[in-house]
C-alpha cells in the first residue's frame, strides 16, 4: 500500500514521444501528484514533456528535456546505438519490456496504472500483469485512442488481446460515444469515467490567435491529410482524385498536404504536372504548423476508414476550416452533415468530389460552419472545460483505490487471472463499410499518436 508519506503516484504507460502523451500529462501538472511515465518504445521523451520521471532502458543526455523531467535506466554516453540496446534486452525474457514494466510496478507501488492507447500501451501492460505472481496489481486505467476498438477488434490476431485487456482494466476513457459502447461490447465491466479528447484539453484560444484575419469563406487553401496505405485506414488518394477532377474550379486555391506518405507525394507531384493545380506538401512539422495551416485553409479533407474523434477535425473546426471528414460513426458525434461540416464515404472519389463541389460554392455554408464549430469547440474542448474533469477523473480513481487494501476490479481482475481469458459470449465490432482485414500496427503519430 502506499505510505502515507508520499504523493500519490500515477504510472503512465504510453508513448513517450508522443505530443498527445505529453499534452495529456500537462494536465496533472499542478496536483502534486507524483507521476511517472514508461515508454512503450525505445523513442526518446518528447521534448515538451515536464514533471514526470521517465523509465527507460538507456538513460541519454538530454540537453533538450526540461529540467522537471527526471530518467531513470542505465546511462548511456554514446550518441547512438540505444535503440539496438534496447533491442538486445528484447532477446532476454528477464529483461523484455513487459518483465522490465512489472519491475517498476512492483518498485514503485504505484496507486494508478494508466495505459494510453491499446496496441502498444495496454498489451503491454497486460502482459507485465502476467508476470506478477501476487495479486495487488494496481487499479488500471485504458484511455481508447483512435481505432484502438473499431479497426484492431476486426482482426482475429488483436480481438482475444482486446478482450482480455478490457476485461482486466478497473477504469475506461474513451474519446468519443460510439468506443463507450463498443467496449461494453467487447468485455469491459468497470467504471466508466468519461469522453475527452486523447491529448485532453486544446488551448483554443491561443490556437486563433494563429487564425488568418476575414471570414473563412475568404481563405484559398485546401488542407488535406497525407495518410494512405490500402493495409492501413487513411484513403488520401481518394480525396487526391477528387482534387483533380475538380480542375479549373480550384485555380485559385493551393492545396497543402500534410502528413503526406511517399505514394501520396508521387501523387500529387503527378495530378500538379498534369493539371497546373497548386499542390504543396507541408514538411514534417511541429503540431503548431498544422493548426497554422488550418487557420488559413477554407476546408480540411481527411479521409480514412477508421479513427475515433480525430485531433485533426477539432483542429480544424477551432481554427474555422469546413472539414469533410469521413463518416466513421463516430464522426456524427461532432459533424451534422450539412450544417457544421460534410461527411463522405471514403473510398468514394465521387462522393468526396460531391463534397468539395459543394463547400467550394456555398460561403455561407463555410461561414456558418465556422460560429458554429468555435461555439461547439469552446464548450467540449476548451482546455478550462476538459483539463478540471480529467483531474476529477483521476481523484475519483485515487479516491477509490484509496477505500480499498487490495484494488477490486469491476471487471474479472479481482478474480483472479481469469481476467486473461476471451469472455464468452463476446461480441466483436460491426463492419463499417470500406473495412479491411489486413493485420497492420498503426502509425505511432495516427490520430490520435
Amino acid at each position: 500500500m502506499r505510505s502515507r508519506n508520499r504523493p500519490q503516484r500515477i504510472l503512465l504507460v504510453a508513448m513517450a514521444e508522443s505530443v498527445h502523451t505529453t499534452r495529456w500529462i500537462s494536465q496533472l501538472d499542478q496536483e502534486g501528484w507524483d507521476v511517472h511515465l514508461f515508454p512503450v518504445s525505445a523513442r526518446p521523451a518528447h521534448i515538451d514533456l515536464r514533471q514526470a520521471t521517465v523509465h527507460s532502458a538507456a538513460r541519454r543526455w538530454r540537453p533538450d528535456l526540461d529540467r522537471s523531467v527526471r530518467q531513470r535506466g542505465v546511462p548511456w554516453p554514446l550518441p547512438r546505438g540505444w535503440a539496438r540496446f534496447e533491442w538486445m534486452l528484447e532477446q532476454v525474457p528477464r529483461t523484455t519490456r513487459a518483465a522490465r514494466l512489472a519491475r517498476a510496478i512492483s518498485s514503485l507501488r504505484p496507486d494508478l496504472v494508466h495505459s494510453l492507447e491499446m496496441q502498444h500501451a495496454a498489451y503491454l501492460t497486460l502482459e507485465s500483469r502476467r508476470l506478477l505472481t501476487d495479486d495487488s496489481f494496481p487499479p488500471w486505467m485504458y484511455s481508447c485512442w483512435g481505432s484502438d476498438l473499431f479497426y484492431f477488434a476486426r482482426l482475429p490476431d488483436h480481438l482475444e488481446r482486446i478482450q482480455a485487456v478490457l476485461t482486466s482494466c478497473d477504469y475506461l476513457i474513451t474519446d468519443c460515444d460510439r468506443d463507450r459502447h463498443l467496449a461494453s461490447d467487447l468485455g469491459f465491466r468497470g467504471t466508466f469515467l468519461g469522453i475527452f479528447p486523447g491529448p485532453g484539453g486544446f488551448h483554443v484560444e491561443r490556437m486563433r490567435q494563429l487564425r488568418s484575419p476575414g471570414p473563412a469563406s475568404a481563405r484559398r487553401v485546401i488542407a488535406l491529410k497525407g495518410y494512405h496505405d490500402e493495409h492501413w485506414v487513411g484513403r488520401a488518394l481518394v480525396a487526391l482524385e477528387a482534387i483533380r477532377r475538380l480542375g479549373e474550379k480550384l485555380a485559385e486555391y493551393e492545396v497543402v498536404i500534410y502528413s503526406a506518405e511517399k505514394n501520396v507525394r508521387h501523387a500529387a507531384e503527378h495530378v500538379a504536372r498534369t493539371t497546373g493545380l497548386r499542390l504543396s506538401i507541408l514538411p514534417e512539422s511541429p503540431p503548431g504548423e498544422i493548426v497554422a495551416l488550418m487557420g488559413r485553409a477554407q476546408i480540411a479533407v481527411a479521409v480514412n476508414i477508421s479513427d475515433g474523434t480525430p485531433n485533426t477535425m477539432l483542429e480544424a473546426m477551432v481554427m474555422g476550416a469546413l472539414p469533410i471528414q469521413s463518416d466513421t460513426i463516430s464522426t456524427r458525434e461532432w459533424v451534422t452533415d450539412g450544417e457544421n461540416g460534410l461527411l463522405v464515404n471514403p473510398e468514394d472519389p465521387d462522393e468526396v468530389e460531391r463534397a468539395l463541389r459543394r463547400a467550394l460554392g456555398d460561403d455561407d455554408l463555410v461561414d456558418r460552419a465556422d460560429g458554429l464549430n468555435e461555439r461547439l469547440t469552446d464548450a467540449r474542448i476548451a482546455y478550462p472545460v476538459v483539463a478540471p474533469r480529467v483531474v476529477e477523473a483521476y481523484r475519483q480513481v485515487l479516491r477509490d483505490a484509496g477505500e480499498k487494501l487490495v484494488p477490486a476490479s469491476a471487471g474479472a481482475s479481482a478474480r483472479g487471472r481469469a481476467a486473461d481469458g476471451v469472455p464468452a459470449g463476446s461480441t466483436s465490432a460491426p463492419i463499417s463499410r470500406g473495412m479491411t482485414t489486413d493485420n497492420r500496427p498503426r502509425h505511432p503519430g495516427e490520430d490520435p499518436p
